[in-house]
């Protein structure tokens, strides 16, 4: 046996596992992480008791820890020694990739555990397919391109990616996001792989660096990284894959940790969503009329093709754009409705043509397939638009590709079954589950009926180390926060509440003298730009995503500076949830913002030895509505 799938303990005929496990995990916390310098926590060994027997008893647990309590080395070691005695890899389910680098950088939690108890981790990434890049995109932008950094990219993939008679030894992993740390955010998304992109008839499929990558990671003994957003997708894909004589894109689990799992729900409703590319349709139709397809068939897609384009039109035509979102809200009229229901009608019977068109063997099976599974996706996303309450649905413009993306409301029935009803083990970490120390609206939202929960405190001394400052938007704010960066010498963060809001910050701020760097979102890899915010310890990092998930202890970050408050935007989801709310403000906005700020604020004290500031900006009306509501939920009294 490898040491890599060996228990760290011994377990013989007469003795119970979790007895042992439990033994073990004692000497863990009360001898061998202290004798390399740990601090004994009783947070920690009250974590680790409440998951035992949730490992034990293939439960849900939902485990409120506070910053600081050590509750990452707790689930990592619970999760590794039940997967090797399973024999099957346990899945950490991480919010997004800035939380999975936190895990496995270096110097980060796992080569922490690895060393200090001797351990030698089997740890593999999954990441989601847009985190890879996409060679027939790449490829393409390449050959009519002065962009350096795109060549630079090309430069690096592999020669036998491009060398069809290359043996299949030569295949070596590549094409991951992190690989090209100087690539923006925007250049990514034009040689990453996106929804658009038909894999299954790509010449490029069995040496993309997605497949490769998904290869590596199937057999990983210990531990499978990923983010909520892919974990999702493999669970609403396993099935159709299998169909199709795919793998699902995870293999079978022993348990499932979803940290930062309050998460998971809009990932869910992400991993649920049907996007309509306005030219896809057309493409699959008029691959089907070059068919040998009766004379009927043909009319009847010519009708389908004419109704979609008028049907995208008009979708364009009623779309508004929502600010602080890429996304466009469009008003459902009844002439829209009728177009959909025709529509929907018409591709039914074209897939009943198709039935016919099969048995008289005149098209290859492969391409009726292909053809059938588009359009049975089609039919199913345009019947939850159909259905009164039942989706989310919001319009995408990029240049002249417009795209339809249809979303469920609700996703708890789905969950239920095809998550929850797994006799494992599933671990929801977090340092903000509940509301108010009750989890049921959180676990009513996933599907979970029957769960355990519990709530620990960090351990840091809040009063001692930390103090925050309400600000009130009067006039000049990017002025007064300026004033804040300067008097703090940088080592801060700035975090936005959207995009756009960031955008209207640096445009000001280009046009002032800065004694420290300015480091933004989205201008190279994330981990990367991360990296050299803890290197320059007199940088300023602005943000408008990493609420969550950021560690930097010490001097680096010694002061967070919350732009505005973090309300949800006035985009299509939260739309919808505001609809069926009694009380929007309360229901949605009001518990949204107050989570967010809350994870804000923990970005700052991150160690026993980290000392800093914190300050909120708040508009003059928005004192009156909420300041009582944020002062109950700050670790310290706030100053006015």
């Amino acid at each position: 046996m490898s040491k890599t799938s060996s228990l760290p303990f011994t377990v013989d005929k007469t003795e119970n596992f979790y007895d042992r496990l439990g033994d073990y995990v004692g000497d863990v916390f009360y001898d061998m992480l202290p004798e390399q310098g740990y601090e004994l926590r009783d947070e920690q060994i009250y974590m680790a008791f409440q998951l035992e027997q949730a490992f034990k008893n293939k439960r849900a647990i939902f485990a409120e820890a506070g910053v600081g309590t050590g509750k990452t080395f707790v689930y990592l070691l619970y999760a590794i020694c039940y997967a090797r005695h399973q024999r099957k890899p346990a899945i950490i389910s991480c919010a997004d990739e800035t939380l999975i680098e936190q895990l496995v950088k270096k110097g980060g939690d796992i080569e922490k555990l690895e060393e200090a108890l001797g351990l030698s981790i089997d740890v593999r990434l999954a990441k989601a397919r847009e985190q890879y890049v996409c060679v027939r995109k790449l490829d393409a932008l390449a050959n009519r391109t002065d962009d350096e950094n795109v060549l630079a990219v090309h430069d690096q993939i592999p020669d036998f990616v491009f060398d069809q008679g290359a043996s299949m030894k030569a295949f070596e992993r590549y094409g991951d996001r992190k690989e090209y740390p100087w690539v923006s955010n925007q250049t990514w998304e034009k040689i990453a792989w996106d929804p658009l992109q038909q894999c299954s008839t790509c010449e490029w499929r069995h040496r993309s660096g997605q497949t490769l990558n998904r290869e590596y990671y199937r057999h990983a003994t210990d531990l499978i990284i990923c983010s909520h957003d892919f974990y999702m997708e493999h669970v609403w894909t396993k099935e159709s894959r299998k169909r199709e004589g795919q793998m699902p894109l995870l293999p079978e689990a022993s348990c499932v940790v979803f940290d930062e799992g309050h998460l998971l729900e809009f990932a869910a409703q992400k991993g649920l969503t049907y996007r309509f590319h306005a030219d896809t349709l057309t493409k699959v139709l008029t691959g089907y009329m070059s068919q040998d397809v009766r004379e009927e068939t043909l009319y009847l897609i010519e009708d389908i093709l004419t109704l979609h384009e008028d049907w995208f039109g008009l979708l364009s035509e009623k779309s508004t754009i929502v600010e602080g979102s890429s996304r466009k809200e469009v008003t459902l009229t009844d002439n829209l409705l009728r177009m959909a229901y025709t529509l929907n009608e018409k591709v039914q019977q074209v897939l009943e043509q198709l039935v016919f068109d099969s048995e008289l063997f005149t098209i290859d099976p492969y391409h009726i397939r292909i053809i059938e599974e588009y359009l049975e996706f089609f039919s199913y996303g345009l019947s939850i638009l159909l259905k009164d309450d039942e989706g989310i649905y919001w319009l995408e413009e990029a240049g002249t590709d417009t795209t339809l993306v249809i979303m469920p409301r609700l996703v708890e029935d789905v969950l239920k079954k095809e998550v929850f009803s797994q006799n494992i083990p599933f671990i929801f970490s977090s340092a903000t589950l509940s509301q108010g120390g009750d989890f049921s609206h959180l676990a009513g939202s996933l599907g979970i009926e029957s769960y355990d929960s519990f709530s620990v405190s960090s351990p840091f001394d809040y009063e001692r180390q930390m103090a925050i400052y309400g600000n009130v938007d009067k006039e000049d704010k990017w002025s007064r926060i300026r004033k804040q960066l300067q008097e703090n010498e940088g080592r801060s963060l700035l975090l936005f509440s959207s995009k756009q809001e960031m955008d209207l910050f640096r445009s000001w701020a280009d046009k002032q003298d800065w004694s420290f760097r300015m480091l933004y979102e989205g201008d190279r890899e994330i981990s990367e730009t991360v990296r050299k915010f803890q290197l320059d310890t007199s940088s300023v990092l602005c943000s408008y995503h990493l609420w969550e998930g950021l560690d930097v202890p010490g001097n680096a970050l010694t002061q967070v500076i919350i732009a505005s408050l973090p309300f949800p935007p006035h985009d299509p989801v939260f739309q919808a949830k505001r609809k069926h709310a009694a009380n929007p403000i309360e229901s949605v906005d009001k518990p949204y913002m107050l989570l967010r700020l809350r994870q804000g604020v923990g970005r700052l004290i991150r160690s026993s030895n980290d000392k800093g500031t914190i300050h909120i900006w708040l508009k003059p009306e928005e004192t009156n509505s909420y300041q009582q509501a944020i002062e109950k939920v700050l670790p310290v009294e706030i100053k006015w």
